[in-house]
């Protein structure tokens, strides 16, 4: 089940929330973890083996973190045996086959034998921020930055929570254990978060479903087919089609965590409007970059040991980012180039780019797309073929169809400037200023049925982070 889908909107959320509003609040984590259970297993009714990992998951983290107890002298080690439980099956659905099939090959490059395939897993939905999650969990207990969650159910509702459960954000536990021990809700929380949700449900529906299917006629195409012009429309439409997929999901969740009573964490803030890739990933997918400075780069000494050091830091988080986001080599290098480009901009870019904010935003708007484009094309030959038709150094500026972009920039060019308008912040601006009218009351019944429509005609497509 996804928040963009008719049965969430219909039947799942009315009838949660119904039964929510009228528990006394003792009983509000216990209908809590039950709902998020009951909103995984419908996504997993094909794998109900991933619902008994979930709960595998809360069982085992509820016990190891309460052997970490200051008292106990071998809490050390019941950390180290908590990590290698929660990594050990993100490792063997997500990464297993990636080593197996890379260690085949180069077995096959020296025996001159076939490489094997290794087995297929489907990975279980979310697997990659539960974990983190709860691996934050153990990690702030140990260190006496919370307490042992001794309560089965609290420690299950924070972990299954559903706004967050299948896509972040990456939540800490101490954002939200006084909340799990005690949270009001009020008319105007609820209100504030149906507002958030419907902002998010339009994002998601409205713009980066539409907008999407740009990127899906240029692939259906191939890229050796496409001109010059519609191969860097299509970079802004899959640039778009992320943003606002993944920020919409985001907003839905902090919506929903609203209504109930819980303050979750931001994920976005403008990131397209920063002048430098430094500043981006201080505001694209907040909470995950902050585990891994928290987690990773800290720990590893920061920038606290001199030059290299930091270096080596830096280098060891950005190779881990891409490699969280997918188990494939495209991943890697998308994870190498943004070492590299923060790299540069530390050695001196950054600050011509703020002073300078002009060429700043002109730097990013093609530092963005061609990112984004390692992301989204796994297979290293159309890569090559994609940046080839970006910039065609051969001459052939044309594709096989000519004004193959004045035919898409028909039907997709209107999308194009609706989504670079929503990204800069006169949108933000002007609702600050609205909200509260019944204008802008209109305007979200409007955005809403609009949704329910696109997705009663079946104009949906699954949130792109859900493959993490």
């Amino acid at each position: 089940m996804v928040f963009s889908s008719l049965p969430f909107l219909f039947v799942f959320l009315p009838v949660f929330f119904i039964i929510y509003a009228f528990l006394p609040e003792k009983a509000k984590n216990a209908f809590l973890l039950l709902g998020s259970l009951a909103f995984y297993a419908y996504g997993a009714w094909e794998t109900p083996l991933y619902l008994l990992l979930l709960l595998a998951a809360i069982l085992v983290n509820w016990a190891v973190g309460l052997r970490l107890a200051p008292e106990n002298p071998r809490r050390k080690l019941w950390l180290i045996l908590g990590l290698i439980y929660d990594f050990f099956w993100l490792f063997l659905f997500k990464y297993a086959g990636f080593f197996w099939d890379n260690a085949s090959a180069l077995a096959g490059f020296f025996t001159h034998h076939a490489a094997s395939r290794a087995w297929e897993l489907i990975l279980p939905i979310g697997i990659s921020f539960y974990t983190f999650q709860i691996a934050s969990y153990l990690i702030d207990v140990y260190r006496k930055i919370v307490p042992p969650e001794r309560s089965l159910i609290r420690l299950g509702a924070y972990l299954c929570m559903f706004p967050q459960l299948i896509a972040g954000p990456i939540v800490q536990y101490n954002t939200v254990a006084k909340q799990l021990r005690s949270r009001k809700t009020s008319l105007s929380q609820t209100d504030q978060g149906l507002r958030l949700f419907t902002l998010g449900l339009g994002f998601k529906v409205l713009l980066a479903n539409n907008v999407s299917a740009l990127w899906s006629d240029i692939s259906a195409v191939g890229f050796e087919s496409i001109s010059t012009p519609l191969a860097w429309m299509g970079a802004a439409a899959y640039s778009f089609q992320l943003y606002f997929d993944f920020y919409g999901y985001s907003l839905m969740a902090l919506g929903l965590g609203r209504v109930m009573g819980f303050d979750l964490p931001e994920n976005f803030r403008d990131p397209y409007l920063s002048l430098s890739m430094t500043e981006f990933w201080r505001r694209w997918h907040i909470t995950l970059g902050a585990w891994f400075r928290e987690y990773v780069y800290i720990p590893l000494g920061g920038n606290r040991q001199g030059e290299g050091t930091t270096v080596r830091n830096l280098l060891a988080v950005w190779l881990l980012t891409g490699f969280w986001h997918g188990a494939s080599w495209n991943f890697i290098l998308w994870g190498l180039l943004l070492f590299c480009l923060l790299f540069i901009e530390r050695k001196g870019l950054r600050r011509a780019l703020e002073r300078r904010p002009l060429f700043g935003h002109l730097y990013m708007i093609f530092a963005i797309p061609l990112s984004w484009m390692l992301f989204a094309i796994p297979d290293f030959h159309q890569l090559g073929v994609y940046f080839s038709r970006l910039f065609p150094l051969t001459g052939r500026f044309s594709g096989l169809m000519p004004g193959d972009w004045l035919e898409q920039g028909k039907s997709f060019g209107v999308m194009l400037l609706v989504c670079l308008l929503f990204y800069t912040p006169y949108p933000k601006k002007i609702w600050k200023k609205t909200e509260r009218t019944p204008l802008a009351a209109l305007l979200l019944l409007a955005v809403f049925w609009g949704a329910v429509y696109c997705l009663y005609r079946g104009l949906n497509d699954p949130f792109l982070y859900f493959r993490f």
